[in-house]
């Protein structure tokens, strides 16, 4: 039971409803929580706020963080308007919900250590730095709350291995949270994809533009290949648009960059998507590998860029063998549609069939392994290390080429900076 308590759930249905009201003229359906979230300042607020900068205290942010505040500045994450505070951040761990009630799966928290903490005040504001130093966004400081990290791992992750790249990068954080309101300075320098970062409501207005009623996201931090392109082609049969939506935040490092990545997705947009049918975006967050929970995540979040629909298909958000191959659907499964507000579409393992002589599932192929081609990730690193072929059942050779090439220059580039190179 996700939330006992039926007043609470009739609170938070009832505040959706007046937010709903509020932000009727947005195109597409409602945001998650009833409303998009703006926290960007307007150009004379920034500028007394950077008046105020020098003599206000300050805190110095992951690129994880970075990578949240520009979500929370253009809506991504609403209806959060800053990081957790206390009792949000209790209810999001432990029953993935909101302390309204509201359906939130993963906590979207602003650590600091006990040296970072000295000299804060509820009450006041910070100063949230980027990792070159400059004045990023203000945080109105209401809550400075100790927790529980190992907790959270097992909560949030189900495990508290330490191999597990999300648990290293939360046991490796402050021992404090802080929680409140931000208002984002400025969108972060240097940040690539610009003609692709599109926010939640350019990508509504481009969708409305284009005359769609229905739109299915997708989300991937792997390169894209034979196998995904079926399921967004199987889905786009059933709705209106497709929103190709790959994660660019950070990744762990052996990860192909998101760099790559998009050049995978041009080629494949050049030549095998109906282009009026198909929108190529960013999600600009970080990945935080919480299999399950980030799948939820993720079609929340796709729900404020007027997704009406979610590919999830196997093992979404994994890492190494922590989930079940399923795990993600069936996390979906327990919500009802209507808290939910998105149609999460479910997908088999999908894979070439020598036999059928076409892409095929386990639901549609009545044939075994041996027809199947199928390469898991570290085979396509091998293969790319080693410089063999990617079948082509498995990646259209556009996306190939671009692999290979990818990993020449970055050997290259390796090697001239050994001695003597």
């Amino acid at each position: 039971m996700r939330l006992a308590d039926g007043t609470a759930r009739r609170a938070a249905t009832s505040t959706v409803t007046e937010s709903i009201k509020a932000d009727r003229r947005l195109p597409g359906p409602p945001p998650h929580g009833g409303r998009l979230i703006s926290r960007l300042a307007h150009p004379d607020e920034r500028d007394r706020w950077l008046a105020k900068v020098p003599h206000v205290p300050s805190v110095t942010l992951t690129a994880r963080e970075v990578a949240d505040i520009e979500c929370l500045a253009v809506g991504a994450f609403s209806p959060l308007e800053g990081f957790l505070g206390k009792a949000d951040y209790e209810s999001v761990v432990a029953d993935m919900r909101l302390a309204s009630g509201l359906v939130w799966s993963l906590p979207v928290t602003l650590a600091a250590t006990a040296e970072e903490v000295l000299g804060l005040k509820t009450g006041n504001d910070v100063v949230l730095r980027d990792p070159q130093g400059e004045p990023l966004a203000i945080l109105h400081l209401e809550d400075i709350y100790a927790y529980d990290r190992e907790e959270e791992a097992e909560s949030v992750f189900r495990t508290s291995d330490t191999a597990h790249p999300g648990v290293a990068g939360l046991l490796a954080q402050g021992e404090w949270l802080l929680g409140g309101r931000v208002t984002v300075l400025r969108l972060p320098r240097g940040r690539p994809f610009v003609s692709y970062r599109l926010t939640p409501k350019e990508v509504r207005q481009a969708v409305a533009d284009r005359g769609w009623r229905t739109l299915v996201g997708f989300q991937t931090r792997n390169p894209i290949h034979r196998a995904h392109e079926y399921l967004t082609k199987c889905a786009l049969e059933q709705v209106d648009g497709l929103l190709l939506h790959p994660l660019v935040g950070e990744t762990k490092g052996d990860d192909i960059p998101a760099d790559v990545r998009m050049q995978a997705y041009e080629v494949l947009m050049e030549g095998y998507y109906p282009n009026d049918r198909v929108l190529l975006s960013v999600f600009v967050a970080a990945m935080r590998y919480a299999g399950p929970r980030e799948a939820l995540f993720h079609a929340i979040c796709r729900k404020n860029y007027g997704c009406t629909h979610f590919i999830v298909g196997r093992d979404h958000a994994g890492v190494g063998n922590y989930y079940g191959t399923f795990d993600a659907q069936d996390l979906l499964r327990e919500f009802a549609p209507e808290e939910l507000g998105i149609t999460p579409m479910f997908f088999d393992h999908s894979f070439w069939c020598k036999a059928c002589g076409g892409m095929a599932t386990a639901k549609t192929c009545p044939h075994g392994p041996s027809d199947r081609v199928a390469l898991s990730g570290t085979e396509v690193r091998r293969r790319l290390g080693t410089g063999e072929e990617i079948p082509p059942e498995f990646s259209r050779p556009e996306v190939a080429a671009v692999l290979h090439k990818a990993l020449a220059e970055r050997e290259a580039a390796a090697a001239a900076q050994r001695p003597g190179g």
